[in-house]
């Protein structure tokens, strides 16, 4: 070989020592190596050579950053209640080769500011939608779910500019009209309502237990008692028999003895009374003790339920007394009306009975006006019938008397009309009859001159005379002609 091609290969050798160590780089894994210009690639936690002056590196950030997302104003919900939400966002360049090819595009050498002010736009407006779409309290009491549908409505906006999303917490809701405040309130109440429920039930249950440890150790100790009294009376009887043996056999022996083996017994028989005695006295102590017992846990259990009743009743009278003032209330309304209503009526009654008594008045007057009227004719008439009557003098007095007298026969006889038969004894009985009705028409004639002052029988005779008279005149006139 040749010196000068052994110095070329050194030469070339040495330029390319010189080349590769001018362009070995090392990517760290927080930080994307882009090489670009022959040949572009993209170099993540590892070691790569770059061509100097015929390839460009650039160097592009992977490691978190932290975006502070809140709405800029009010926000409806879907309740149209109007709140704002903060939130702490957490992104980074996307580590795909895809989606990190965009984010070379967008945001090769520059700085988080920037990255930052890209995205607080697109996530709030992400966060705006998700707040139209839900209620309140859904969000209030599930943020994950709330940060969830964020995140998964913001994911296509951020990969467009080749980020992802690590994580995305709610820091705060505020509501314009403090409902937020409410809710607590709300819920505060309701779990101090479910504490003292559970509290009152646990204290129930506490007391019943108690009630049925105590009556199941009352009859235990009375099941005890019972036969502890069994065995012992069966002991007693027992002894009582072999005793009785043991008398016998002892009396048949020595009657002296005997006497002396009763007095015995007599003694054991009065400690033994008195034995029971007091057991029987410790039983009712014991007896008296349970009783107290359970009137106390009785008093505490009707004691609660009572001013639970007592509560109850309060607030039902309560609504009743409002129900009923608001009762009162319409009816005095109504009643208001009512009486306004009978005031017009009895206006427009008052009105028809006055035009009413105008109407009787003037027909009271055109009745008064025709009875006058009448009274006048009648008046007249009576002074011409008195002026006729006057001129006819005796007789037109006869007259009137002849015309009434059938009428006056006639009503004498009436009584006889509704007798159906008559029967008279003697001779001349049908003449008496005649005879009495002529009196009574007689008396009635006698009672007239009484009454009147009118003397028939004298008017009739010197009607009569005058008129034979005159006849008499008139002959003696007329005998000449004749």
């Amino acid at each position: 070989m040749s010196y000068e091609l052994t110095l070329g290969l050194i030469i070339g050798g040495a330029l390319l020592l010189l080349i590769l160590l001018c362009g070995y780089v090392k990517a760290p894994p927080d930080q994307a190596f882009i090489v670009s210009g022959l040949r572009k690639r993209i170099i993540i936690g590892k070691a790569g050579i770059r061509i100097p002056f015929l390839e460009r590196l650039d160097i592009l950030g992977l490691k978190m950053i932290s975006v502070d997302v809140k709405t800029s104003s009010f926000v409806p919900t879907a309740e149209y209640i109007n709140v704002t939400v903060d939130a702490a966002v957490k992104i980074k360049i996307s580590t795909n080769r895809k989606l990190l090819a965009i984010a070379a595009e967008n945001f090769l050498n520059r700085n988080d500011e920037y990255i930052i002010s890209q995205v607080q736009d697109v996530l709030e407006g992400n966060m705006r939608e998700i707040i139209g779409q839900m209620r309140l309290d859904e969000m209030v009491t599930n943020r994950k779910t709330f940060a969830e549908k964020v995140q998964e409505n913001a994911v296509p906006d951020l990969g467009g500019m080749g980020l992802e999303i690590i994580s995305f917490n709610v820091q705060s809701f505020t509501d314009q009209n403090g409902i937020i405040n409410d809710l607590g309130i709300d819920n505060i109440s309701q779990i101090k309502k479910k504490a003292a429920i559970a509290k009152a039930l646990a204290e129930k249950e506490i007391a019943m237990a108690q009630a049925k440890a105590t009556k199941e150790a009352n009859d235990a100790r009375v099941e005890a008692d019972t036969q502890i009294a069994v065995r012992n009376n069966d002991l007693r009887v027992r002894e009582a028999e072999l005793k009785n043996q043991s008398d016998i056999k002892q009396a048949e022996a020595d009657a002296a003895y005997s006497i002396q083996e009763q007095e015995q017994r007599k003694t054991i028989e009065i400690k033994n009374a008195d034995a029971n005695i007091a057991k029987q006295e410790r039983e009712a102590v014991l007896k008296a003790k349970e009783v107290e017992v359970m009137e106390k846990t009785l008093e505490a259990t009707v004691k609660k339920k009572a001013e639970a009743e007592l509560f109850e009743r309060q607030k039902r009278a309560e609504a009743e007394l409002f129900e009923r003032q608001k009762q009162a209330d319409a009816e005095l309304v109504e009643a208001q009306r009512q009486t306004e209503a009978q005031k017009l009526k009895a206006e427009a009654d008052r009105f028809e009975r006055e035009q009413e008594a105008e109407g009787i008045r003037c027909v009271g007057l055109a009745e008064a006006e025709a009875i006058r009227a009448r009274a006048v004719a009648e008046a007249e008439g009576i002074d011409k019938k008195a002026e006729a009557m006057r001129k006819y003098g005796e007789a037109a007095v006869l007259e009137m008397y002849f015309a009434a007298l059938p009428e006056i026969a006639r009503n004498v006889a009436e009584p006889l009309s509704k007798v159906d038969r008559i029967t008279m004894y003697g001779e001349g009985n049908s003449a008496k009859l005649v005879q009495d009705i002529i009196r009574a028409t007689t008396q009635v004639s006698e009672g007239l001159t009484e009454g009147v002052g009118v003397d028939l029988k004298s008017l009739l005779a010197g009607f009569v005379g005058g008129r034979m008279g005159g006849a008499k005149n008139i002959e003696s006139r007329a005998e000449p002609e004749v």
